[in-house]
């Protein structure tokens, strides 16, 4: 089955699959670590009142059968183990049903996962990832040749990421049409990294050949995808430069990761011997009849769902980051659609008593709080609290109904919600009352910087919510 195989991807193959699993890993350990006061039995937003009153059939996950803490961990960290399994290469070496088996598991226990997060699973990454995952069950294992229906359909996936996202932003903010958009973006982007004051102060003019770069790696390049190679591999090389850049620029858990997993896919193996020591490839042992024919019917279930994701990329009214099947089969993409112009953040502060002590602040592991701390890389991990804290000081309906839980548990001294946090300024006992304030952020200027060596400036705005004691002992 000549047709079939395309022998020339074993170690692009290989590099996904690795890199895959890589992923796999992250986003299950930020699972294991955070759902406990995310997602647990006392979680924000916990998963038994979720699943009580969304049914199955809306939201497919194992945990409407059963829920506890304990069994959520034990998902998460199967997880964790079978991610690392596949990174250090014991999965590909599997018979090729077991290898399918481990990779349909790892998307099962990770759908499972999304489809109770309620809010804080709510990003487009989570659906690509199980979009990518899924796709891998079919890739085969180092005994079979890459099938190139499954190769075609990962760069289908590739293609809706990058032309969704550039049509998104061209559709959307005047600010990407006049190439002024990284102006703002460095400093107001959710999660800023440790490059990001730097980005932000390079000269107006590159930002302006920065945003038309964007733009023709997002909306002229996915085309070459579908060209024969060299022209598909080398359009791939150029969307992973770009990654590569946006990964030095900014926090965006593994989404970047994940459009440079895909573009890994795309390179053929002639472009790896240019720096890569590689043996002479082996050749494929035997192509099953079985594996062929459900790589094909994954094809024309890829074909029939993407219908509605190819008409939302020519509307109008295209939408960003959407499922239009509850298995997160084939997804639409998009980001930044409009970028805000100023930052603002949501500053959570205790006091031992009501009246007469010093409000002291929480501080958050990535989100700006402290002005001279500057800011870490954290992705390809995922905080989800800092996340949501973002989208909150945009818009207090996105806090709803979490955050005034979370000021209990503060008052609580939840260990698990302070295990979210990067310092906790009541250490002995929990604050007496709690309050949030909006405050307005900004870079520093370099002049600044200089001289306060702070990285952020800030302004208070105003009241975000207001003093609150623990619920049992009365109002504040």
């Amino acid at each position: 089955m000549d047709w079939f195989a395309a022998e020339g991807y074993r170690v692009s193959r290989l590099l996904f699959q690795r890199g895959l699993g890589g992923l796999y890993l992250v986003a299950f350990l930020a699972a294991a670590l955070q759902f406990r006061a995310l997602l647990g039995s006392r979680g924000l937003l916990p998963v038994p009142a979720f699943v009580a009153r969304v049914p199955f059939r809306r939201s497919p996950s194992l945990f409407h059968w059963r829920y506890s803490d304990g069994l959520f961990a034990g998902v998460a960290w199967t997880g964790v183990g079978l991610a690392a399994l596949t990174v250090v290469g014991i999965t590909e070496r599997l018979p090729l049903p077991l290898s399918m088996a481990v990779w349909l598991v790892l998307w099962a226990l990770y759908l499972s996962i999304v489809n109770v997060g309620q809010r804080w699973y709510g990003f487009g990454w989570e659906s690509l990832l199980l979009e990518v995952g899924f796709l891998a069950v079919f890739l085969g294992n180092a005994d079979t040749a890459p099938p190139l229906p499954v190769l075609v359909a990962l760069r289908w996936v590739l293609f809706r990421l990058e032309f969704g996202a550039g049509l998104i932003k061209w559709r959307g903010d005047a600010c990407w049409r006049d190439l002024t958009c990284l102006y703002y973006h460095h400093e107001t982007q959710p999660m800023p990294g440790p490059l990001s004051w730097w980005f932000h102060h390079l000269p107006r003019p590159l930002h302006r050949v920065e945003v038309a770069a964007n733009h023709v790696t997002q909306l002229v390049l996915p085309f070459g995808l579908f060209l024969p190679q060299p022209v598909a591999g080398w359009c791939a090389v150029v969307m992973v430069v770009t990654q590569l850049w946006l990964v030095l620029s900014g926090n965006f858990a593994w989404l970047n990761w994940s459009a440079i997993v895909l573009g890994l896919v795309v390179v053929p193996d002639s472009f790896w011997r240019h720096v890569l020591p590689l043996r002479p490839d082996p050749g494929a042992t035997g192509t099953p009849l079985w594996w062929v024919v459900a790589c094909l019917a994954l094809v024309v279930l890829v074909v029939v769902l993407s219908r509605r994701p190819a008409l939302n990329l020519v509307s109008k009214e295209q939408a960003m980051n959407a499922s239009f099947d509850v298995l997160h089969l084939v997804n639409t993409y998009g980001a930044f659609g409009s970028v805000t112009r100023t930052r603002y953040e949501v500053v959570v502060e205790g006091s031992a008593a009501q009246t007469g002590s010093p409000w002291l602040e929480y501080e958050f592991k990535g989100k700006p709080g402290a002005v001279r701390r500057l800011p870490r890389q954290w992705a390809p991990y995922h905080l989800r609290l800092d996340w949501l804290l973002w989208f909150a000081a945009i818009s207090p309906r996105y806090a709803e109904p979490w955050f005034p839980r979370l000021l209990q548990r503060l008052l609580e001294g939840d260990r698990a919600t302070l295990r979210l946090l990067r310092h906790n300024p009541f250490p002995d006992e929990p604050p007496a009352v709690v309050r949030a304030t909006l405050y307005r952020y900004r870079f520093t200027t370099w002049s600044e910087r200089r001289g306060t060596g702070a990285w952020w400036h800030r302004e208070v705005v105003g009241r975000f919510a207001p003093p609150q004691v623990l619920r049992d002992r009365g109002p504040a």
